[in-house]
């Protein structure tokens, strides 16, 4: 299984040539699609059709991050403005009547996606919410309480699963206590991995999520010189070890202002600490090309998981 160790992603509604030859000719491991990217349900048919076909791969990976509320990429076709903070205040008050709503709510948006062509979405966000986390992250949480956190994100993959769609928990090994935005810049979270390990850890423990997307914070008291993108001590101690996560490990977005590097170097310095897939968001064509003519084809852990996915989409 000749693939690079690269999720690229595009810029418009239509591949433009350079686009449609990156599929053919190069061998990106998958792509994620934005809402720059969706603007009708025959359009997303369409173009997820194309892609397939331009990597002769009916299973050719196809992520999307359609989360609800503030974060949904399919906006233009369905709405739904229900939060997963929103979900976690129902568990607190009707727990029976929360998990049965909620599971036929992730059940359909599983359905609507496998209908348009996706294989793969990025959630649930198992980030355990602070009084001072950044509002990035906010009520895109379930909760304060990590017992919430974690039913409801067993919950999300299994529905997910029912329907033959990938799961995604992010931001292993916990986005919660930063108070800072990643997007714009670094942020660094001061508590012990004792306390680390009491709750931000514990909702990504035993996960049977097929993948999980690390956090680009830094963990002052684990690893003072690298974010947990870029850390050896995080994804193997961490997160292989101590979480146990034994699915493949994606990246957040390479472009990211919490990375300082150039994107190459970014995208080599996940991939040396111990991720097994980069993810590259922002679209441009020049720099999908750049990166995947740098980076290395996946190795066999990777290989395989891919396999048991590919087999796991039926």
């Amino acid at each position: 299984m000749k693939l690079k160790s690269l999720i690229v992603s595009i810029k418009g509604v239509k591949l433009s040539k350079a686009e449609a030859n990156l599929f053919s000719k190069e061998k990106p491991w998958g792509v994620i699609l934005f809402k720059r990217n969706l603007k009708s349900s025959d359009q997303i048919k369409r173009l997820i059709l194309k892609i397939k076909n331009l990597t002769k791969n009916r299973k050719f990976p196809i992520l999307i991050d359609e989360e609800g509320s503030s974060v949904s990429r399919l906006a233009n076709i369905m709405r739904h403005d229900f939060s997963a903070n929103f979900f976690g205040n129902l568990y607190g008050k009707n727990q029976s009547f929360c998990k049965k709503i909620y599971s036929h709510y992730i059940y359909s948006i599983a359905k609507t996606l496998k209908y348009l062509g996706f294989n793969i979405n990025t959630i649930p966000v198992l980030d355990i919410l602070r009084h001072n986390t950044n509002k990035v992250i906010g009520k895109r949480s379930f909760s304060f309480n990590k017992k919430i956190v974690n039913e409801l994100g067993i919950l999300t993959i299994k529905n997910l699963h029912k329907n033959r769609i990938g799961s995604v928990i992010k931001h292993i090994p916990g986005h919660g206590a930063s108070t800072a935005d990643s997007h714009k810049r670094m942020p660094r979270v001061f508590l012990s991995l004792k306390k680390l390990n009491k709750l931000d850890f514990i909702p990504f423990k035993s996960s049977k999520a097929k993948f999980a997307m690390t956090a680009h914070i830094l963990y002052a008291k684990i690893d003072k010189n690298n974010v947990g993108t870029f850390s050896k001590e995080i994804i193997q101690n961490i997160i292989r070890k101590k979480i146990g996560f034994k699915g493949l490990l994606i990246s957040d977005d390479i472009s990211m202002k919490a990375l300082k590097h150039d994107l190459i170097t970014n995208a080599k310095k996940s991939l040396k600490a111990g991720c097994n897939l980069v993810l590259y968001c922002a679209g441009k064509t020049n720099d999908n090309y750049k990166l995947i003519k740098s980076l290395p084809y996946i190795d066999k852990f990777t290989q395989k998981k891919t396999s048991e996915f590919y087999k796991f989409l039926g």
